[in-house]
């Protein structure tokens, strides 16, 4: 005991001094700004089932907790976007979410669905973990879509956001269905991480669809940029023509501004039974043709139509752009009068690039640009509604058409094109040939894109064409785009030595000014034109056509009315909601017409040299 006690003392003693040695040192200064943890959201993208069309998504958010406001209000709101960039219409992504649920540092916590597109998970917690299916049987660009043999992601209707964490770098882990092998995407793969790709932003995510199968590829350079395609279905194509076309319409593309913004680009070409389009992207795109893409010429050059419209807009509109489009509300409508610009004048380079490149003859060409003058020229709707009234409503309107849209409408893609020539001749007459479209398309880029990093306001896109063209322009901005006023269409071709002729037939053949359907024998209404005799005499959508001057309908409507004169009546009968009615119907004249462009004749040198330059004709 007593040799127990000494040991004590001593150990006492020892502490006594140390604690007083230790006090004695110099603290190490606090730091009064502590480093934060880095925030981090990763979403793991999985598929177990595809055949039930479900992706399943794990979203993981990391020391997020002050960010998000969590750690002061004790909840964190978690969204999913209601629309998509590059497609204007609200599209309610959330409405195939299912199955949210949350966790914190592994503990179940209580969430609650806000909003139609909102979630409240009630923790503070900085390890939070949200979990959800999202069902996927919808295969367009815009949406997302899986089955057992492929799956395709927008990531605007897959992945969920927090407004306060949309400038945080997002990682998304692919998990591919046990037997699929390949992904294609524009996101960034992280080094050593297998299916593992990294956004610099939220907006870049969503901006990065993603194709998950065994699809096949091929590569190919163009301007020094490496270009993936990644082909799903089955089609036939040879590759290697295919990818001297792709590379050659991009370096065309390219040329126009005479820059290529991406360290690497990517295709998605879906192969399906029918349907078409694309959506572009900032290096990438999708696209959906047919299985009888290449089959033929014609086919074929109107694939690459689609290639250079999709591949221009990593230009026109991902990068010289109106202020609206970006950065993007992804819970509302984001509103713009220039779509006639960002998707219209990507129309008119489409067929403009393919010229460019050898694809159509000036002659071909020009009998485009009549066309398109044509199918705006003949819808009544063209003259009630302008190119920017109609960029301002493509949220209600061009994506949501019914039987009157083509009496009150016009697309801003059809109107957009024509205005990108008018536009283009505009800028060649007035700089004497010195400048065009592409000094336009260049100047916006580095001053907006490049210098001010935004978008331009209307009046600024306005100041730099009259700044390029060298003139006022202000017939094409108050009439041709701001207006449904007729249009002058000879002023801008006098230029280049052509006129817009109107080359359909002055008879006296009478016109009814109705669309048509057969269905099971039974002719019915789909559409009336304003103006004529239809609609002037009370034929409807919807009525079943039964005879005309007592004779029977069938697929022989057009016969029937052939060579009836101007100011004939018709005796019509029609069943109407299950009622016979008769209605006396007096032709009108036939109000159609059929554009082309012509020569003027006596053409000027002047008028012959610009019409070489307009065409790139050496």
């Amino acid at each position: 005991m007593k040799k127990n006690a000494r040991l004590l003392y001593l150990l006492t003693v020892w502490t006594f001094f140390a604690s007083l040695s230790l006090a004695a040192r110099p603290r190490a200064a606090e730091d009064p700004n502590p480093v934060a943890p880095a925030a981090s959201i990763t979403y793991t993208l999985a598929m177990p089932e595809p055949q039930t069309h479900y992706f399943e998504v794990t979203m993981q958010l990391k020391n997020t907790a002050v960010a998000t406001g969590a750690r002061k209000n004790g909840y964190v709101d978690i969204k999913m976007p209601v629309w998509t960039p590059g497609s204007y219409l609200i599209r309610e992504y959330a409405k195939n979410v299912e199955g949210f649920s949350a966790t914190a540092s592994g503990k179940p916590v209580r969430s609650e669905k806000i909003r139609k597109n909102a979630w409240r998970v009630f923790s503070n917690d900085d390890d939070l973990t949200i979990r959800y299916r999202v069902y996927a049987n919808e295969l367009t660009v815009r949406t997302s879509f899986v089955d057992a043999d492929h799956g395709y992601v927008t990531p605007a209707s897959m992945f969920m956001f927090h407004d306060a964490l949309k400038s945080q770098p997002h990682r998304v882990v692919v998990q591919p269905y046990t037997t699929w092998k390949n992904v294609a995407t524009g996101l960034k793969p992280v080094s050593g991480a297998a299916y593992t790709y990294e956004a610099p932003d939220y907006d870049r995510l969503v901006d990065s669809p993603i194709e998950i199968g065994n699809h096949k590829t091929f590569s190919f350079t163009a301007s020094n940029v490496p270009h993936t395609v990644a082909m799903f279905g089955e089609v036939e194509y040879d590759e290697k023509r295919l990818a001297a076309d792709y590379k050659r319409v991009c370096e065309t593309a390219a040329s126009v501004v005479g820059e290529h913004p991406c360290q690497d680009y990517t295709f998605i070409v879906h192969h399906i039974p029918q349907g078409g389009g694309g959506l572009e992207h900032l290096n990438s795109t999708t696209l959906e043709t047919n299985r009888f893409a290449y089959a033929t010429e014609a086919n074929y050059k109107g694939f690459l139509t689609l290639v250079a419209h999709e591949y221009f807009h990593l230009w026109n509109v991902k990068r010289i752009r109106p202020i609206a489009l970006g950065p993007f509300d992804y819970e509302n409508e984001n509103y713009t009068h220039m779509l006639w610009l960002s998707e219209g004048c990507t129309s008119f380079y489409e067929d403009y690039i393919l010229r460019r490149a050898g694809y159509h003859t000036p002659e071909a060409y020009q009998d485009i640009i009549a066309l398109d003058i044509t199918r705006v020229e003949n819808q009544p709707g063209s003259h009630v509604q302008s190119a920017a009234e109609s960029s301002w409503d493509a949220w209600i309107k061009e994506y949501r058409p019914n039987e009157n849209s083509a009496n009150t409408t016009i697309s801003y893609y059809s109107k957009g094109s024509v205005l990108g020539t008018l536009l283009n001749l505009a800028i060649l007459s007035g700089s004497a040939g010195e400048r065009s479209m592409d000094d336009l398309m260049r100047y916006l880029y580095t001053e907006y894109y490049k210098k001010q990093k935004r978008g331009f306001t209307d009046e600024e896109f306005r100041q730099a064409a009259e700044q390029i063209a060298g003139q006022p322009l202000n017939d094409f901005f108050s009439i041709a785009v701001n207006s449904a006023d007729p249009i002058d269409y000879n002023r801008y071709f006098a230029p280049v030595g052509l006129q817009l002729q109107n080359r359909a037939a002055k008879t006296q053949d009478g016109y009814l000014g109705t669309a048509t359907t057969v269905t099971n024998g039974k002719v019915y209404v789909t559409g009336v034109r304003r103006g004529s005799a239809a609609y002037t005499d009370g034929l409807n959508v919807g009525d079943e056509i039964i005879s005309i001057d007592s004779v029977r309908v069938g697929d022989d409507l057009l016969r029937l009315i052939s060579g009836r004169r101007v100011g004939e009546t018709l005796n019509v009968l029609v069943n109407r909601g299950g009622f016979l009615r008769r209605l006396p119907v007096t032709l009108t004249t036939n109000p159609l017409a059929s554009y082309r462009l012509a020569p003027l004749p006596n053409q000027t040198a002047e008028q012959k040299a610009l019409y070489k330059k307009w065409l790139y004709i050496n």
